[in-house]
């Protein structure tokens, strides 16, 4: 039996550049310090400064910060409207970073350019992040955000047409939304889904396993951490709302699914596929040579084909919903 991998075919122009970006990243990761060394809420600070791999967030003026009730605190929403000022429904974005850092504010400039290819207004979360709010903390604002959007905001804003988006640990609290949106409030209220380079096992999948200390982006170490954080009262790593890979996947709505092949997280995209093609659902997956994790965050040709069939499968399935 032959096993077909799916690598989406690149120009090698684009493949030489990603693989000198990766190279680069990780020169420029060994050069700072360790982020452990800190505690989460330093380097969530230092990061909101530019002292990390990133620069500090450009913020831009066309974003509105709402606030909705949470079960414990209020929960901030970013809310970017569609340039046309008549959007074609709205998607709702969960940030990554290892459910310890990121922040709703720190992707303006993408989620902006996302909501021009789309036409859709984009609402990110900026729900509580660990060990401060361990779990389900973070997974309970998303779903609390999800119901508000699906609900008082569509009345709102006249959204008819719900996507949902996220990368890396925020692909794993949009999977594990749609979960428990379909059996606790038995509702599917969302057109479409989109995960990228998702952290879907918290218990490590084979390629974050045996991925090791290389720092491109992210290593075994900091995916260890980022579980144990996360999971801080000690709950199973195969709990299926911490690691959606192990919960019921059937009735979910049309999604895709994509990554890199120099991502430590490779394999829980290819496992979600699997298991989602197990139920016959509507699911696609784009595998791309050389790319990081979350390649779709940096400037590089690699990202833009990526993000343009992302856009595009939104864009399809949104106008497929009545």
């Amino acid at each position: 039996m032959s096993f077909s991998f799916p690598v989406v075919s690149v120009e090698s122009a684009m493949l030489d550049e990603a693989e000198q970006f990766n190279q680069n990243l990780i020169a420029t990761i060994q050069a700072l310090p360790d982020q452990w060394q800190f505690p989460p809420s330093v380097t969530r600070e230092r990061r909101m400064q530019g002292a990390s791999t990133f620069p500090a967030p450009e913020l831009s003026p066309n974003a509105e910060t709402l606030s909705i009730p949470g079960q414990r605190q209020p929960i901030p929403l970013r809310l970017l409207k569609a340039p046309s000022g008549a959007p074609d429904g709205v998607m709702m974005h969960i940030h990554g970073g290892g459910f310890v850092f990121g922040s709703a504010s720190f992707q303006d400039a993408y989620l902006e350019a996302r909501s021009r290819a789309t036409n859709l207004d984009i609402i990110s979360v900026d729900y509580r992040l660990a060990p401060e709010h361990p779990f389900p903390a973070g997974l309970d604002d998303c779903v609390a955000a999800a119901l508000w959007i699906t609900g008082e905001g569509a009345t709102k804003h006249g959204w008819r047409k719900i996507a949902i988006a996220g990368e890396s640990s925020g692909a794993n609290l949009a999977l594990s939304t749609l979960v428990r949106l379909r059996d606790t409030y038995k509702t599917a209220p969302f057109s479409c889904a989109a995960f990228l380079s998702g952290f879907f096992d918290l218990g490590l999948t084979p390629s974050a396993r045996n991925w090791g200390n290389k720092p491109l982006l992210i290593t075994t170490r900091d995916l260890n951490l980022f579980a144990k954080h996360y999971l801080l009262n000690g709950e199973d790593r195969q709990h299926p709302e911490a690691s959606p890979l192990f919960a019921e996947l059937h009735d979910l709505p049309p999604s895709i699914v994509t990554a890199g092949t120099q991502d430590p997280l490779l394999d829980d995209s290819l496992f979600l596929t699997s298991r989602l093609q197990a139920t016959n659902s509507d699911v696609e997956v784009e595998i791309y040579p050389n790319g990081c994790h979350v390649f779709q965050g940096f400037e590089l040709g690699l990202a833009k084909v990526s993000l343009s069939s992302i856009d595009t499968f939104i864009k399809k399935r949104m106008a497929s919903q009545f």
